[in-house]
C-alpha cells in the first residue's frame, strides 16, 4: 500500500493531541499509527516555529517594569479568582432565570469573596443586589403563585395525554381560571420541560442533483472486499457545535471498517469530500489505483470536482439509489456508531473542541475498537492480520 503522505492538517491535529494530552510521544504514535520519531519531528518543528514568532531580547527591569510586573502579577491573581467565581456560579444558572441565578450566587457567598468582588465578576451592581435581598417576601409569593398554576398546567396537558402546547393549555386555563399571560404559560411550561407534541425536523443531507447523470452501483448492498483498498464507501453527516454546525465527510475500507479518509468543517461544498478522499489517499501511500469508491448520490458526490480528483487517481464511482439508506448502510452504520459512543451526552461548544475530540476519537476507533464483525479485532489489527495471510499465502 506504499508509504503514508500525511496532510498538513494531520500533522497539526497530531501536535495539538500530543501538547493537549500531556501524553508521550510514543503513546500518541502508537495510538495513531505513525512513526514516532516522524511524530517528535513535527512536535519539534511545531514548537520551534512558536519559539521563534515569541522570541526576543530581555535584559534587566528597570524600577518602572517591576512595579508594572507586580502589577500584573496582581490582576492575574484577581482573574484566577474570578475565574474561581465563574466555575463556581455555573451551578446557580441551571433552571433559574440568568439574573436570579446570579443574585442566588452572590447572596451564598458573600461572606467568602465579598460583595464587590462578586458583583463584579457577575457583571451587576451591589445596589441591584441589595434591592434583591429587599424583594424577598414578594418573590416567595410570586413563587408561590407559580407553583399554583404550574400544577394547573400539568394536570392540562396530562389530560390532553401531553400533545397541548402553549396555545391550547392557555385557551383552557382561561376558560377555567379566568385571564392569564401565555407568556407566563410559556415559561412554567419550559421550566417543567413541558411541550405540545410535533414531527421531530430533521437535517436533510442528501440533495441530488438531478442535471448529472449518475454513477453505477458498482457495489448492490454487498459490503464486502477480499482485501483492502478494493472497496470504500463514504458519506456526510452533520454535527451539533455551539449554536451551529460542523460537517463530517468520510471515507471507510469495506474490508476492515477502517476510516482511511476523513475531513471535518463548516460547509458542505464539494471541497469537503474532495478533502476526505485525498486524505484517504495519502494515508495508503497514494497508489489506490481501481479502488472502487460508493457513496449517495448528493450533489457533492456527482459534482465536476469530485469526478475529477476520482479520476486523478483511478478512483472508480459507483452510487447507491436516492432515498435509500440500504445502499449505503456501512456508512450509515459508521454515523450511528459515532454519534452513540462520542456525542450522546457531550456539547461540543467550539470548533477547536470538535476537532480535536473527533481526530481522538477516530484514532481510537480505528485501533483500539473491537468490532463483532471483524472478530473483535479492531480495523487495524484486522488489516495487519490480513497482510501476514496473505504474505504466508505468496510464501506458500
Amino acid at each position: 500500500m506504499g508509504t503514508a503522505r500525511y496532510s498538513g492538517e494531520f500533522k497539526r491535529d497530531a501536535v495539538a493531541l500530543v501538547e493537549s494530552s500531556g501524553r508521550r510521544v510514543s503513546s500518541v504514535a502508537r495510538e495513531l499509527g505513525v512513526n514516532p520519531e516522524s511524530l517528535r519531528q513535527w512536535v519539534a518543528r511545531s514548537r520551534a516555529e512558536a519559539a521563534a514568532s515569541g522570541a526576543g531580547g530581555e535584559g534587566p527591569l528597570t524600577p518602572a517594569e517591576r512595579e508594572e510586573l507586580r502589577r500584573l502579577r496582581r490582576q492575574v491573581r484577581e482573574l484566577e479568582l474570578e475565574k474561581e467565581i465563574l466555575r463556581k456560579a455555573a451551578q446557580y444558572f441551571q433552571g433559574d432565570g440568568p439574573m436570579t441565578g446570579r443574585w442566588r450566587f452572590i447572596s451564598d457567598h458573600r461572606d467568602l469573596y465579598g460583595i464587590q468582588r462578586l458583583c463584579r465578576a457577575m457583571g451587576v451592581s451591589a445596589s441591584g443586589f441589595y434591592r434583591w435581598i429587599a424583594a424577598a417576601a414578594a418573590r416567595a409569593a410570586r413563587r408561590s403563585a407559580d407553583d399554583d398554576l404550574g400544577a394547573r398546567i400539568e394536570e392540562i396537558h396530562g389530560e390532553s395525554n401531553g400533545t397541548y402546547g402553549v396555545p391550547r393549555i392557555t385557551r383552557e386555563l382561561r376558560e377555567r381560571h379566568g385571564p392569564i399571560n401565555h407568556k407566563r404559560v410559556a415559561r412554567l411550561m419550559r421550566e417543567r420541560g413541558l411541550a405540545g407534541r410535533h414531527l421531530r425536523r430533521t437535517v436533510r443531507m442528501t440533495i441530488a442533483d438531478r442535471s448529472v447523470p449518475p454513477a453505477p452501483d458498482l457495489v448492490g448492498r454487498d459490503f464486502r472486499a477480499a482485501a483492502p483498498d478494493v472497496r470504500w464507501c463514504g458519506d456526510i453527516t452533520y454535527l451539533p457545535v455551539g449554536g451551529s454546525w460542523m460537517y463530517l465527510a468520510t471515507v471507510i475500507d469495506m474490508h476492515s471498517r477502517r476510516v482511511v479518509g476523513w475531513s471535518l468543517a463548516e460547509h458542505m461544498r464539494s471541497g469537503l469530500v474532495v478533502d476526505a478522499v485525498r486524505s484517504a489517499v495519502g494515508v495508503r501511500g497514494g497508489n489506490v489505483h481501481g479502488v472502487v469508491f460508493h457513496s449517495d448520490r448528493g450533489a457533492q458526490y456527482t459534482s465536476a470536482a469530485f469526478a475529477e480528483v476520482c479520476r486523478a487517481h483511478g478512483i472508480r464511482r459507483s452510487m447507491g439509489r436516492v432515498g435509500s439508506s440500504y445502499d449505503n448502510a456501512m456508512a450509515e452504520s459508521f454515523f450511528a456508531t459515532l454519534k452513540r459512543e462520542l456525542l450522546y451526552g457531550s456539547r461540543w461548544l467550539t470548533r477547536a473542541q470538535a476537532r480535536s475530540e473527533m481526530f481522538s476519537w477516530l484514532a481510537w476507533y480505528n485501533r483500539r475498537r473491537h468490532h463483532s464483525a471483524l472478530g473483535y479485532r479492531s480495523p487495524v489489527e484486522f488489516e495487519q492480520e490480513s497482510s501476514a495471510i496473505d504474505t504466508l499465502r505468496l510464501v506458500a
